[in-house]
């Protein structure tokens, strides 16, 4: 058996100045690979092929992730019942929460539980907060039981429904710290983005910090570009430390969350399976990193979109050398566009005439 690795806690990482990256995205790069459906996005590749779960949980820390999020975001009651397989809600959480574990055992990395946002948070359902509140807590427990480091509640679009994902986590989770964040859509009060119901993201990152949130902040819905500036205004009030943890697609003022994103060709809507054409690259990401370690953001990761090559890009703006950076791009070994002495004078006439168009690589 492998020799189990121990590691810092995450409060105790925060206090002392470090940076937290935690991957995530799970939802979209088992789609992607066609182990999901989009649509209903209950994550049964977790029962039905746990071997690439595992492997996904392990590629996501070669690239830098400090965190081995369980994949159970969607596995909660509401959704496996959506898909008729309600008998198997025990099964998936404790499956992808032991792969978890054992995962960041190995790779000395702290391992999330993870709760999510449902759609059951709303008046016309009956006794929707008893509901909403069995979920959170059963999900919580078998956490709990695993042996996770911390809770991850996100994706929470109704202040209320984070702010009950707060209470019970310090009700079913009372050793351990939680990570509470939501996704911001288009709502504003007084001309600042806002919950669906009507609270100021900054005054929301405040009362969920009263309530006993040990981390607060933002994840999926908004790429960097429209996540950052409502995270330049949390930095200034916010006591608690802060997430950031974007969706990787180019998301604009006008359409400032990937749902309401548009092909910029057809002016089509994209959200969710068109989404490619808008999708971050490397080099946005590294500026994000860079941008919030100037805003001193010190829990950060990356959401819907995600893929090991990004999550790298992410740890390499914050100085590390994960192992995934043994292959980062080395364009001085490029035949066209390169300049080491031992590529071969074959191509010069190609190199003379369009690397200037396509890249300067440094000597």
């Amino acid at each position: 058996m492998d020799q189990k690795k121990t590691c810092k806690g995450l409060m105790e990482r925060l206090r002392d100045g470090e940076t937290v990256i935690c991957a995530e995205g799970y939802l979209f790069v088992f789609e992607r690979r066609g182990y999901l459906t989009a649509g209903s996005y209950v994550p049964e590749v977790v029962l039905e092929h746990p071997e690439l779960v595992r492997q996904q949980y392990e590629e996501f820390v070669h690239a830098g992730s400090d965190v081995v999020l369980a994949f159970t975001y969607y596995a909660h009651r509401e959704k496996m019942a959506l898909i008729g397989r309600e008998d198997d809600l025990e099964r998936i959480n404790k499956h992808a929460l032991r792969m978890a574990r054992e995962v960041a055992d190995q790779t000395g990395t702290l391992m999330a539980g993870n709760i999510s946002n449902t759609n059951l948070f709303v008046g016309s359902v009956p006794n929707y907060r008893e509901k909403v509140w069995q979920i959170f807590k059963e999900q919580i427990e078998w956490a709990v039981e695993a042996g996770a480091d911390f809770i991850v509640g996100e994706t929470f679009s109704d202040f209320e429904e984070a702010l009950m994902a707060v209470k019970a986590c310090k009700e079913f989770a009372k050793d351990i710290p939680c990570v509470v964040t939501m996704a911001a859509q288009q709502g504003q009060v007084n001309g600042k983005p806002a919950t669906v119901d009507g609270v100021d993201y900054v005054d929301a990152f405040n009362k969920l910090a009263e309530a006993g949130a040990d981390v607060v902040g933002l994840n999926c819905a908004r790429g960097p570009a429209t996540m950052l500036p409502i995270m330049e205004e949390a930095v200034k009030v916010c006591k608690a430390p802060l997430a950031a943890v974007p969706v990787m697609y180019r998301t604009t003022e006008e359409n400032p969350n990937f749902m309401s994103s548009k092909d910029p060709l057809t002016g089509e809507s994209l959200f969710p399976v068109n989404l490619d054409c808008i999708g971050c690259n490397r080099q946005d990401i590294h500026d994000f990193g860079k941008r919030v370690q100037e805003l001193g953001i010190k829990y950060v990761g990356l959401c819907c979109g995600n893929s090991a090559h990004l999550t790298r890009s992410l740890a390499e703006s914050l100085g590390r050398k994960p192992p995934a950076s043994r292959y980062s791009a080395d364009l001085k070994k490029h035949w066209l566009l390169g300049h080491d002495d031992k590529l071969p004078s074959l191509g010069q006439e190609f190199k003379t005439k369009y690397a200037p168009k396509l890249t300067k690589v440094e000597k």
